[in-house]
């Protein structure tokens, strides 16, 4: 009797439903004891049943606001009894970044095989006379959160970690261990022969030539001399090098005068403690019982410019999955100036000028869309594929060029187009382009110091070259003083030199050095360069 019932008072509701009538019929269950009662309703001043927002939140800890006072943001050096420089800057934030910045790079193995530097790169954080292996120093980092690297530029080598700040001791144990005490074991040094090896191999497989093109233009600007050295190690020289050639150029170049140890999001105080005991107190592998009579050996010679050709005729290969074609690539360079001369922030401001980049990039705000490189070339010439400019910047010299990349075919064309482009840096400067170039390199400046690593990285660039760091604001102002002849100034200077030719790929229609040279003299009005004119609408 029961399921019939259920079944009517079912059949009900439904009928209910159907014509609109309110749902509960009388004679229906009850389950009422089943439905949540409904919420109290809100008060008028309350929306919401949290705490507001007006009151502090009960049980949590205060809370520690970042402070823009000056003092945070000035760099504290010193220098230990040994020459080393220790260098360190507040900023605000629970980790820190630390480091070893050193004078050291390819431009100084004149006397030795080239390729050290790259097979350091390869050995950087391994076993050392505290950490018997590298997954035990790994362990210790980790322990505080923290990570670890090593690149080298051709004057520089840099090794970095960035790990929670209340195990800074810990991190500069670290470095000084494996800056200053590595075992270099034969196990090592043949994993990174290997590791070695395994990158020439696959630099030949990429389509991607930005890496073996700037060793070759500075080859060509630097003939076998300092800045000419290669970075990349030598195929000839991967089974050269052994433990006894890198301990003496380490001996020799990882020395305290050549050194500075730096961190961003420290107490420069305890830091120098640990610095002075780690770095000073204790004693690097290499030191012996004659050391303190023992005067390094390194190359002290001021980078020669010499301009001329390199070139390597090749087949560049293709990008997987792509419709791109064959691409050949040629990188035009002139003599700029160093990091340290009057000119430098002209010479910044020029390279935002000639901007460009891939004919594939997306554009927008800030990406350059709107620098010479692409209103002048690589919007005009869909035959264009790449066209960026460069400047590289050291302690005695600098170097400006430009890499494009065309099909071969086109070589010629562009070639001569990259060189009547950089003539034309000479001639007249619009305010517009000049107002952007200014706020573009501004912006830039401000945007990569937001991080904590770059910030690091020119700290300790700055007191390694001068001693002092320079504040942001100081190139801010700089940079706002660049004038329309200031420019001028430096194009003429840099066309003045012999220019450098570097180029890659199917090379058969690649111009003559001299007609790349032609196209890059200015004549007497100086507002336009001599030599053939383009075929630019040759099919």
């Amino acid at each position: 009797m029961s399921h019939v019932s259920d079944m009517k008072i079912l059949f009900s509701r439904l009928c209910s439903m159907k014509n609109g009538l309110p749902s509960l019929i009388y004679g229906s269950r009850s389950f009422s004891q089943n439905v949540e009662k409904p919420p109290q309703p809100l008060s008028k001043e309350s929306v919401t049943p949290l705490p507001p927002l007006s009151e502090p939140m009960p049980n949590l800890p205060p809370v520690i606001y970042a402070s823009s006072k000056s003092e945070n943001y000035t760099t504290e050096v010193t220098t230990l009894s040994n020459g080393l420089r220790v260098a360190s800057e507040k900023k605000f934030g629970q980790f820190c970044t630390a480091g070893v910045v050193i004078d050291s790079g390819p431009r100084y193995e004149v006397a030795y095989p080239n390729g050290i530097c790259h097979f350091l790169e390869k050995l950087s954080f391994g076993a050392t006379h505290k950490f018997a292996t590298r997954d035990v120093m790994l362990r210790e980092l980790e322990r505080h959160g923290g990570i670890c690297d090593c690149q080298g530029s051709r004057d520089t080598t840099v090794y970095a970690t960035s790990a929670d700040s209340r195990g800074l001791e810990a991190i500069t144990q670290v470095l000084a261990e494996v800056t200053l005490r590595p075992q270099l074991s034969t196990e090592e040094i043949e994993a990174a022969r290997q590791a070695v090896a395994f990158e020439l191999e696959t630099l030949s497989m990429r389509p991607e030539q930005e890496t073996i093109l700037m060793d070759m233009i500075h080859a060509a600007a630097y003939k076998g001399n300092t800045l000419g050295l290669p970075k990349i190690c030598p195929k000839e020289n991967v089974f050269q090098i052994d433990r006894n050639i890198i301990m003496n150029y380490l001996k020799n170049h990882y020395t305290p005068d050549r050194m500075v140890v730096a961190a961003v999001g420290v107490e420069h105080g305890p830091f120098v403690e640990y610095v002075q005991k780690y770095f000073v107190d204790m004693k690097p592998t290499w030191n012996t019982e004659d050391s303190d009579s023992f005067k390094p050996q390194t190359d002290k010679s001021i980078a020669q410019y010499t301009g001329g050709l390199e070139q390597e005729e090749c087949e560049i290969p293709l990008y997987p999955g792509s419709d791109l074609p064959e691409l050949s690539h040629v990188v035009i360079g002139l003599e700029s100036c160093s990091h340290g001369d009057d000119d430098f922030v002209a010479t910044c401001v020029l390279n935002m000028m000639m901007g460009g980049g891939g004919s594939f990039s997306a554009g927008g705000p800030g990406k350059g869309m709107y620098t010479r490189l692409y209103t002048n070339v690589l919007n005009r010439y869909h035959w264009m594929f790449n066209a960026t400019a460069y400047n590289h910047a050291y302690g005695d010299t600098g170097l400006f060029c430009v890499h494009a990349a065309a099909p071969p075919a086109r070589l010629r064309d562009t070639a001569l187009l990259v060189a009547r482009e950089l003539a034309a840096m000479a001639g007249a400067v619009a305010g517009g382009e000049l107002r952007r170039a200014k706020t573009q390199l501004q912006s830039m400046l401000l945007m990569n110091l937001e991080a904590r690593p770059v910030v690091f990285e020119d700290v300790g660039r700055q007191v390694l070259a001068t001693g002092k760091r320079k504040p942001p604001s100081f190139f801010i102002n700089e940079i706002e003083k660049i004038t329309a002849e200031d420019i001028i100034r430096v194009a003429r200077r840099m066309l003045s030199k012999r220019p450098a030719v570097a180029a890659r790929g199917k090379l058969i229609h690649l111009p003559s050095f001299e007609d790349i040279q032609a196209n890059m003299t200015l004549n007497k009005s100086e507002s336009s360069p001599q030599g053939r004119r383009l075929n630019l609408f040759r099919v």
